[in-house]
């Protein structure tokens, strides 16, 4: 019994002295560290009898002085970057207020969400000011602005942009606007952004000039006429008329006639609309003959006519609609062909025909509420409508002009803006040696080629190359194409790069892509890996050209090795591994692919440098100099030059 008791007692005295000196020492330590977790308490933590746990309260202390530095850092990081934001909203902002058109960002269902200074001014009346919420046909005729916006729903190919001609609900004022999608926000897949641009002024001085120009035409004309009757009279009653009197007068009239074409191309070229697509022109007008209970058969080529294309629709849907009341066919057929530069409308219907006086009656008509007649429609086009009689039927048609051939378009057009407001504050240098590497300019590039000698013939294939600007990638900001190299491209330099003959034909040639590269780098510091190589195939054209490559180059080769050492192997493939930069083998040994990768490891290598201490151009020279052996160092060029 007493050696149990002594067990007991021993236990007791053991749990207790394990208690004071282990478990609540740990529990303070854990709400130390709670409190300077969650409370933002400072201070070592310092608990009476935690001597007993070691090294614990002090690796404590230090994680928590880690934390808070850490916090510290984000804080200071958030808040740097904060200011920068709101600086860089501020000067867009600014910016915006002061773009010239009015700039307007609008729901699905046309209601304002945004608009800058410009649109304020514009589109405020003395009752109705410009409020966000607000519906946009409370200042503008909706008719052109849900037709520009329904093109854009109906589109095919995304970041479609459509110009329109619209006018304030009176009609007093006109404004040339550009529409596009402005993506999905929070849902609302119909929301666009809008400019406007007043162009009432524009075209009264437009009609006043063709007022002038019209008259002083017919003034000529009438002369013109009145000296060749004079001539003639002259020529019959005598022999002694003045040599070569009749070929001066062709002269002029062929003159006249010349100034009078090129005067119509002005009149179309200055009227403020854009180039539509004809079969976007045809779909519309299916819809609205639908709409009116008519069919509508379509025949168009692929052609894009300068016109207001609402109005368009509006014509030829008023037409059908007073054809069909009058004389009862429902069925409709549209062609839109190329005839003489010219794009001619030709609406037409099996049965009786129509009678002049009845087209003439339509063409006064107002097209819709507070819009235009048809006859003011075609004066603004300048055209007008004609009749025909064909086999079993009959037929209206205009003419639309200029034209142009439609040509495929580039699927992804870039939605972006590009900005550094950081530029604005960057520090110049007389000396490139002197420069922080982040405030230097880029230009990375890899070029594809027929060989490995250009000394012996050896010609570009393909030539990429990106912008790195304060560090930066900047999207948006390259230099790709294909190059002609005038003589065959090896098969076997083709199985590596996958250029060819046939995708060269049509490129442009050595000369004017070497040239046109020059201007992309002006200023900037080339960059490459193994520079040797690609300058090569630069340096020979310098002399053709008149220019000189003398920006300063650096190589990744070389900055691989002052970063890795020389006895790594540093090929890109191995420089993208160690670095963990993505370039699949689709996009490997094609000039963008490896400018692009080459640009990540650049980047990435000299992150690293700085963080050695190597910031300033001048430092990063002196370490390549080290590395000599690997490839030639292509600054002694620049500093000899």
């Amino acid at each position: 019994m007493a050696a149990g008791f002594g067990l007991l007692s021993f236990i007791a005295l053991m749990w207790l002295m394990f208690d004071r000196h282990i478990v609540r020492p740990i529990e303070d330590v854990a709400s130390a560290l709670r409190a300077r977790t969650h409370a933002e308490v400072i201070g070592d933590i310092d608990t009476p009898g935690a001597h007993h746990l070691g090294d614990l309260p002090a690796a404590a202390s230090s994680a928590i002085a880690s934390l808070t530095q850490a916090r510290s850092n984000l804080f200071a990081t958030v808040t740097r970057e904060t200011s920068r934001l709101l600086a860089d909203k501020s000067k867009l902002e600014q910016m915006l207020s002061d773009v010239a058109p009015a700039v307007l960002l609008c729901t699905g269902r046309h209601h304002l969400a945004f608009y800058n200074s410009v649109a304020q001014q514009s589109l405020s009346t003395p009752k109705i000011p410009v409020c966000l919420d607000r519906s946009l046909f409370d200042y503008l005729d909706d008719g052109a602005i849900r037709h520009a916006h329904q093109r854009l729903l109906e589109a095919d190919m995304p970041d479609t942009i459509v110009e329109f001609v619209c006018s304030n609900p009176s009609g007093k004022r006109r404004l040339a606007g550009r529409m596009r999608l402005a993506g999905d926000n929070d849902g609302d897949a119909g929301a666009y952004v809008m400019t406007l641009r007043d162009v009432t002024e524009e075209l009264a001085a437009f009609g006043r000039r063709d007022l002038l120009l019209n008259d002083v035409f017919a003034w000529a004309r009438r002369a013109f006429a009145t000296l060749q009757t004079l001539s003639d009279a002259t020529v019959s009653e005598t022999s002694n008329a003045p040599a070569g009197s009749r070929q001066e007068l062709d002269a002029l009239d062929g003159m006249m006639a010349e100034l009078e074409t090129r005067f119509e191309a002005c009149r179309v070229d200055g009227w403020p609309m854009s180039l539509v697509d004809t079969r976007e022109l045809t779909r519309q007008m299916q819809r609205e003959f639908a709409a009116e209970g008519l069919a509508l058969d379509v025949e168009t080529d692929a052609l894009a006519a300068r016109c207001n294309a609402f109005d368009i629709v509006s014509l030829f849907t008023h037409l059908g609609r007073r054809v069909a009341g009058l004389h009862g066919p429902r069925q409709f057929r549209i062609g839109i062909a190329e005839q003489h530069e010219e794009a001619v409308l030709t609406l037409g219907w099996y049965g009786q025909g129509i009678e002049r006086h009845d087209l003439e009656a339509w063409l006064s008509e107002v097209l819709h509420d507070d819009g235009p007649t048809a006859e003011k429609i075609l004066r603004a086009h300048r055209t007008t409508v004609s009749l025909a009689d064909s086999e079993g039927g009959a037929s209206l048609s205009t003419r639309l002009r200029p034209i142009e051939r439609l040509r495929p378009i580039a699927i992804n057009l870039p939605r972006t803006v590009t900005y550094d407001f950081d530029l604005l504050s960057r520090v110049s240098y007389d000396r490139i040696h002197d420069a922080r590497l982040d405030d230097l300019t880029y230009v990375v590039f890899d070029t594809e080629t027929t060989g490995l000698l250009p000394d012996r013939g050896d010609e570009l294939v393909q030539i990429a190359a990106v912008r790195i600007v304060n560090g930066r990638l900047v999207e948006g900001e390259c230099f790709e194409t294909l190059v002609n190299p005038g003589r065959p491209i090896p098969p076997t330099a083709s199985a590596i790069h996958r250029v060819t003959d046939a995708m060269v034909v049509d490129a442009p040639g050595v000369l004017d892509v070497v040239e046109r590269f020059h201007k992309f780098a002006d200023n900037a510091v080339l960059v490459a890996h193994n520079a040797p190589f690609d300058m090569a195939f630069l340096y020979r054209r310098e002399k053709e050209l008149g220019i000189q490559f003398d920006h300063p180059i650096l190589d990744t080769v070389h900055l691989s090795a002052i970063v890795f050492g020389q006895q790594e192997t540093h090929t890109l493939d191995a420089l993208a591994g160690r670095l963990t930069i993505s370039l699949s083998q689709a996009e490997r040994h094609t000039a963008m692919g490896d400018a692009v990768a080459t640009a990540h490891a650049f980047l990435k290598l000299k992150s690293i440098l700085m963080g050695r201490g190597i910031e300033r151009f001048g430092d990063l020279q002196e370490q390549t100099l080290r590395h000599r052996r690997l490839v030639s160092n292509l600054n002694d060029r620049a500093l000899k030059e």
